[in-house]
């Protein structure tokens, strides 16, 4: 065993890097190594004398287990002096320039709507994508065989569960929990099975809702002359037109005057110098008896708006295809 240590030693001292050092662990330690074939070898001893030559056999493992580690150590450290001896850093150089991220355009319209609503003091809600037939038509006045079914293009999963067309289904789950008065905007994802350049399978929808003792068109008319304005400017011209919605009554379709030709008419308003911006009205009656609402002592007005369509006005873009193909090179304008 001395013999061994002695052994050990002296080929430790021609080590002259890592490769060294793993031909010797692999040797002395191995599966195959001396100390292993050492130990598998004391069943051949009498076994008087296996207590003391097996601690002995293991003391020396430990020993080059140690010198071992403290020579792997040792060249680590050599080896890392001599890389920073070898490699320099210019501090003076330049850093390179990694540019940062920005929000989508859809997102960007979202964000400033969701704001203009919240400081006039309206909360926001959300709901379910994927909705029962029930909130997305029938609780609006929608029954299956009425003919306003026909206006949305509809991916349905079953009879009874659809891919939601608007976000008018949040409205009614929202008063079926709370009693008026009610004021938020429900903003999300909706799908319809449509597409061209100013339309898309799936597509982003604010839609708001007001619900109290009083409410009247007047109150529509305000807050949504207010919004538009601080949308797309003070001096935009606003107008209201009779329009047929089955959860609203009166409706309305809102327009705003065109804001690349000024009212003049262009290709985009069709020569009109009007853009139809919105849809909206007065809760239908028929609506407010499904959520438990009194009609002789309630009345609200609900709106619906096409983020994308805001959007596309807003940054004078022709093709809603455009928002959804990520090109980077659209995408950095803004």
């Amino acid at each position: 065993m001395e013999d061994l240590k002695q052994t050990f030693l002296e080929e430790l001292k021609s080590v002259r890097n890592l490769a060294d050092l793993s031909n010797i662990k692999v040797k002395y330690l191995g599966k195959k190594g001396i100390i292993t074939s050492d130990l598998k070898s004391l069943s051949k001893v009498p076994p008087e004398e296996r207590p003391l030559l097996g601690k002995r056999i293991n003391e020396i493992k430990q020993f080059i287990e140690t010198e071992l580690d403290l020579q792997e150590s040792r060249l680590k450290h050599e080896e890392l002096k001599r890389q920073l001896l070898s490699e320099s850093l210019d501090i003076t150089l330049s850093g390179k320039f990694i540019p940062f991220g920005t929000l989508h355009p859809i997102n960007k319209v979202l964000s400033e709507v969701t704001e203009i609503f919240i400081k006039m003091g309206f909360s926001v809600e959300e709901g379910p994508e994927v909705e029962l037939d029930y909130y997305n038509f029938e609780a609006l006045n929608i029954p299956r065989d009425h003919p306003a079914r026909d206006m949305q293009d509809t991916f349905y999963i079953s009879d009874d569960i659809v891919l939601r067309t608007h976000t008018s289904p949040v409205q009614i789950r929202v008063m079926e929990k709370r009693k008026p008065p009610v004021r938020f905007i429900a903003p999300g994802k909706v799908y319809r099975c449509d597409a061209d350049i100013t339309h898309t399978p799936m597509f982003h929808q604010v839609e708001g809702l007001m619900v109290d003792k009083g409410i009247t068109f007047s109150n529509l008319k305000g807050v949504l002359e207010a919004f538009l304005h601080q949308m797309f400017g003070e001096n935009i011209p606003v107008r209201f037109r009779p329009s047929f919605f089955p959860f609203t009554e009166p409706s309305a379709e809102v327009d705003i005057g065109c804001i690349l030709c000024n009212g003049a008419g262009c290709r985009v308003c069709k020569t009109s110098g009007w853009l139809e911006i919105m849809g909206a009205g007065m809760v239908n009656p028929r609506v407010f008896e499904y959520v438990g609402y009194d009609p002789e002592e309630y009345s609200g007005f609900a709106f619906g708006m096409g983020i994308e369509r805001i959007a596309m006005l807003k940054y004078s873009i022709d093709d809603i295809r455009l928002f959804f193909e990520n090109d980077i090179r659209f995408l950095k304008q803004f």
